[in-house]
């Protein structure tokens, strides 16, 4: 078993010289409405990212398919030079069409683009993580990924890439996956009312792979908000704060990406990490969800 060193709220990548706040940054919401073109400010789409690393951040998740190319003009913007030990991971696998569509992007020339696309706009010699995009916006398909990867997996060994991830993945994948290179993290739907990924979470953590779940409050019916906003009022801070707290305390591999282009939401996604939710309470929110 792979030690996973989570002192200070921060987590070591195993055989990586990689350590991160817990708590991260998700740039989708830098870019316009609907994750498309420029957002309505950017002056306060700046001042977030420069919060948010003066705040301890140094792991920040994006996609240049994100805009497309916004998301990462902006954090070059805003942030290069990047300052020593910060993490930027980024995905691809897709691609915008021109009626804001997610198209699948897994040919051979398409994820070599896609790399150098981010190179470029992240203004990069190598990226930290690429994380390869499989499934679709909710959840894995089934399949091979082996030819998909094994581009990346070339990338690597090109020196344009340090570290490789997957996104929207099988455990199954995973497996196949690591006959092709080292994988350091997996990023798929996970929140308190969607928990299909316990047992993967569970070998994740064994082997030190880091578990980044997206849509912390996605998916939610009536009862089950209602019963997040219970907890949430006992403790006098947001559902948000309590969904964000609850996936801290449920594996010491879940790093977090909440996304938000307010300064004030950030500091309140922030301080979700000092939030200690008492063991009833606990309970009560793992009555939300379950396999």
């Amino acid at each position: 078993m792979k030690t996973i060193e989570t002192s200070g709220g921060e987590f070591t990548f195993p055989a990586t010289s990689m350590t991160v706040a817990r708590s991260g940054y998700g740039a989708m919401q830098l870019a316009g409405p609907g994750v498309w073109g420029p957002p309505r400010d950017r002056d306060a789409a700046v001042a977030v990212l420069r919060e948010a690393i003066a705040s301890g951040v140094n792991h920040i998740d994006t996609s240049d398919f994100y805009g497309p190319h916004v998301t990462n003009q902006i954090i070059k913007e805003a942030l290069h030079p990047y300052p020593d030990g910060l993490v930027i991971v980024t995905k691809v696998g897709a691609r915008r069409g021109e009626d804001k569509s997610w198209i699948p992007a897994l040919s051979r020339q398409e994820l070599i683009d896609a790399v150098h696309d981010n190179l470029r706009h992240l203004g990069l010699d190598v990226l930290d993580v690429v994380n390869l995009r499989v499934g679709g916006i909710t959840g894995p398909s089934e399949g091979s990924i082996a030819e998909r990867l094994t581009v990346l997996a070339e990338l690597k060994q090109q020196g344009l890439i340090r570290h490789l991830g997957l996104s929207n993945v099988t455990p199954a994948q995973l497996v196949e996956a690591q006959t092709i290179t080292e994988i350091v993290c997996v990023q798929n739907l996970y929140n308190l009312a969607h928990r299909n990924d316990d047992g993967f979470i569970r070998d994740l953590t064994a082997q030190g792979i880091a578990y980044v779940p997206f849509f912390p409050l996605g998916g939610f019916t009536p009862l089950q908000s209602s019963k997040l906003d219970g907890v949430a009022a006992t403790l006098k801070v947001t559902p948000m704060q309590v969904a964000l707290a609850w996936l801290l305390q449920r594996s010491p591999n879940i790093l977090l990406i909440p996304g938000t282009s307010s300064v004030e939401h950030l500091r309140e996604n922030l301080n979700a990490a000092i939030l200690q939710l008492p063991a009833e309470m606990v309970a009560e929110l793992d009555s939300i969800g379950g396999k």
